[in-house]
């Protein structure tokens, strides 16, 4: 079987963090019979065609280069609502992917288009001339954006009904789907991880508290950084990740008189990421709405404990005192308690990480979820 991946957010070279799991994805269906080219957006840098672990990569060009800056970055949203450039290249990027779907599904002939978020992609390749089965998947980002004005829900049901089926990778993005569609048929798919990049920890954990995300409002650094404040101790942190609110956020570490406990990694690969986990007393996911939350599926595979907001599809992953801890969002004395406990009972946080890493591996491997896809391919091409 051949299946087109359609989507504005996949790895510009090996060990990129952008969309890395949809590179997973496509390299675990390999193993059940699926052959997968990608088509993404260009972006500085990158050339028309490429090809990473194996999956071939073709690129097209949506605006002059210096508007093509939406994919990759996690900025699209920011930047379309931020200035007339915006708008205007994405305008480019829906009418050049159309043009793109089309004239890959003509020459590639695959038996399956699958987009990834249902905006861009799933416009995109709605809309294109194709008489392929398209199957799109909802991340979370996209699900948001449909709670953002009162069109984009309609756009959502237009979409939804060129699509042969739907999958998300959380039971709350598929419940959120059903919101604007109520008869739309969800299935529950997560991506792989790759299990072998999170080997569990040995050692007793360190003192430390780790979070790893992109530094906006919706990830909730700044209640981490008041909690951290209120803990008892002196616990280290570390933050991997950069965004746009990183200089607000040292200023009120700083503020804060946190300064010296706080360790700013910037973004990191996985296979750098990887240790911090294992040191880790507790990682700390205090974002909202978060569609499925890879952190804390990281995180346990390491042996890491989580504490996390009871918010979006993470409250699906985290036991609530078996695999880690749970608090209301937006209780930032709760979330600092909690972070408090394991840090002050290493015992208690392997013991969540070890159980959360049993959980992880039968719901997270690659087979998993390429027997998953590839089911659901199956069902849409007969």
């Amino acid at each position: 079987m051949r299946a087109l991946f359609v989507t504005h957010s996949f790895p510009r070279f090996a060990g990129d963090v952008a969309g890395n799991f949809v590179l997973r994805l496509a390299v675990a269906l390999r193993g059940v019979g699926v052959d997968v080219t990608v088509l993404a957006p260009s972006g500085p840098g990158l050339g028309a065609r490429d090809e990473i672990a194996g999956i071939p990569i073709e690129r097209f060009r949506y605006a002059p280069t210096s508007l093509e800056t939406l994919a990759y970055t996690g900025t699209m949203a920011e930047q379309v609502a931020g200035s007339l450039r915006g708008k205007i290249a994405l305008a480019g990027m829906l009418a050049g992917g159309a043009r793109a779907v089309s004239r890959a599904v003509a020459r590639l002939r695959p038996d399956v288009v699958h987009a990834h978020w249902w905006f861009p992609a799933g416009l995109i390749t709605a809309f294109a001339s194709s008489a392929r089965p398209l199957v799109a998947t909802f991340h979370g980002s996209d699900i948001r954006l449909a709670k953002t004005s009162g069109l984009v829900p309609s756009v959502f049901r237009a979409v939804m009904r060129r699509v042969s089926a739907t999958t998300a990778v959380s039971q709350w993005l598929a419940d959120g789907a059903r919101g604007f569609a109520p008869d739309l048929r969800v299935d529950v798919a997560p991506m792989p991880v790759d299990t072998d990049v999170f080997p569990v920890a040995a050692d007793p954990p360190s003192s430390r508290v780790m979070f790893v995300g992109r530094l906006n409002a919706q990830k909730g650094v700044s209640d981490l950084l008041t909690a951290v404040g209120m803990m008892g101790g002196t616990a280290g942190v570390d933050i991997v990740g950069d965004g746009p609110d990183r200089g607000m956020l040292e200023q009120l570490a700083n503020a804060e008189g946190l300064a010296a406990r706080i360790s700013w990694h910037g973004q990191l690969p996985q296979t750098e990421i990887a240790p911090l986990y294992r040191a880790a007393s507790a990682v700390a996911i205090p974002s909202r709405d978060e569609g499925l939350g890879l952190v804390a599926v990281e995180a346990l595979l390491s042996g890491a404990a989580v504490v996390a907001y009871r918010s979006g599809g993470v409250a699906e992953l985290v036991d609530h005192g078996t695999t880690g801890l749970l608090v209301e969002p937006g209780d930032v004395r709760a979330f600092a308690d909690a972070l408090d406990a394991l840090v002050k009972d290493p015992s208690r946080a392997r013991r969540m990480g070890a159980a959360g890493r049993t959980r992880m591996l039968s719901r997270f491997s690659a087979s998993t979820a390429a027997r998953a896809y590839a089911d659901i391919y199956a069902s849409v091409v007969q």
